[in-house]
């Protein structure tokens, strides 16, 4: 099949089968941060197969204040009333969006309270912590997925198919990147993604993941070994080690990646698959409010995909959905998670130390 007619084929949810419900999936939103508030809610409000019936919050005065704009939503409780049981009965899975090294409890009471979990990535701060989730999550035969929204970005998908089908011959290297100037978008120097003992680190653990987790889907493989250097310049990343940062991922095959993130730089993302015939690229790729473009290349033919832009975080939550309507397991889970949390402790190893650190 050329090139042309495979970019015809296009299918933007190459894993639905189920479009529509009666029943859809209830979701308690734990956290109601700006992310929460303007990307999450919003795109459950589209979906066809769930929604969003609680909200969890530090501060219940402000939950309470979003319930009141939404047409769904049935209570706004608070942290330890979420941990006591209170308004179990009125979701059926959760959504953890707060700071990285606070993920642990609320995974743990979801488990507990058997529900199934959509937890933000990272999937927490440290590798310990990250063990644990897994631990639990296992002990109560609960449902846990990683939110990286690039596994059901269909741009991205599209890309791994053509990975997948050869379009670009054996792939060589990955080169990923993803910067951001964060304390424009976000003023605040007291931010928790600027705590360490909140975030577990910065550049990596917040935006670097993106180019890790995305090389690691489109390669459909596990880096073996890690080299890296991070840096914090400005006083304002004094608490943390990773203001900007490089590393290189070596995959099985002598495959390699070459990812960079910055918390203080233009904001840009792209991610690219090179192989001994040809390429695919996504740029924009990260930033959902971005339209993603897609091009394939191979030998003299370029072939720019053309295709409708699909909400992130929509597809994210109705393939959730869709995996806990029909039965299925969601990908990706939680050992998948740990991964990353051990490659992205590794980056800081290598730059720490200077050698090459394996996995």
């Amino acid at each position: 099949m050329d090139l042309e007619t495979l970019a015809e084929s296009f299918d933007r949810r190459d894993w639905q089968e189920l479009e529509a419900t009666d029943d859809p999936v209830r979701f308690a939103m734990v956290g109601v941060g700006w992310w929460t508030r303007e990307q999450a809610m919003p795109a459950v409000a589209n979906a066809e197969l769930c929604e969003t019936t609680v909200l969890v919050s530090g501060d219940t005065e402000k939950a309470a204040d979003v319930a009141a704009d939404s047409e769904t939503v049935e209570h706004a409780i608070s942290y330890d009333a979420f941990h006591d049981g209170e308004a179990s009965d009125a979701y059926d899975a959760v959504y953890v969006v707060t700071p990285n090294a606070l993920h642990l409890p609320f995974v743990e009471t979801a488990a507990e309270l058997d529900k199934a979990i959509l937890c933000e990535k990272p999937m927490e701060a440290t590798i310990e912590r990250a063990e644990r989730m897994v631990e639990v999550v296992a002990e109560h035969d609960a449902t846990l997925m990683i939110a990286y929204r690039m596994q059901t970005e269909p741009a991205v998908r599209r890309a791994k198919e053509f990975v997948d089908e050869g379009l670009i011959g054996e792939p060589i290297f990955v080169n990923g990147n993803m910067t951001e100037p964060i304390l424009e978008l976000v003023p605040d120097p007291d931010q928790w993604r600027l705590d360490g003992e909140l975030s577990g680190g910065c550049a990596v653990m917040d935006i670097g993941l993106y180019p890790l987790n995305t090389a690691r889907f489109l390669l459909g493989s596990d880096p073996e070994r890690v080299r890296g250097t991070v840096a914090s310049v400005n006083p304002e990343f004094d608490d943390v080690p990773d203001e900007h940062a490089a590393f290189q991922l070596d995959f099985p095959g002598h495959t390699f990646a070459v990812c960079t993130a910055s918390q203080n730089a233009h904001m840009a993302s792209h991610i690219e698959v090179l192989g001994t015939e040809g390429r695919v690229r996504v740029e924009p790729s990260f930033y959902p409010w971005d339209d993603r473009a897609l091009t394939i290349e191979r030998g003299e033919t370029s072939v720019d995909i053309a295709f409708e832009q699909a909400d992130q975080m929509e597809e994210e939550f109705e393939y959730f959905s869709h995996c806990l309507l029909t039965g299925e397991d969601p990908h990706p889970d939680g050992e998948h998670g740990l991964t990353d949390i051990r490659t992205i402790k590794a980056v800081y190893e290598a730059s720490e130390t200077g050698e090459t650190v394996e996995l």
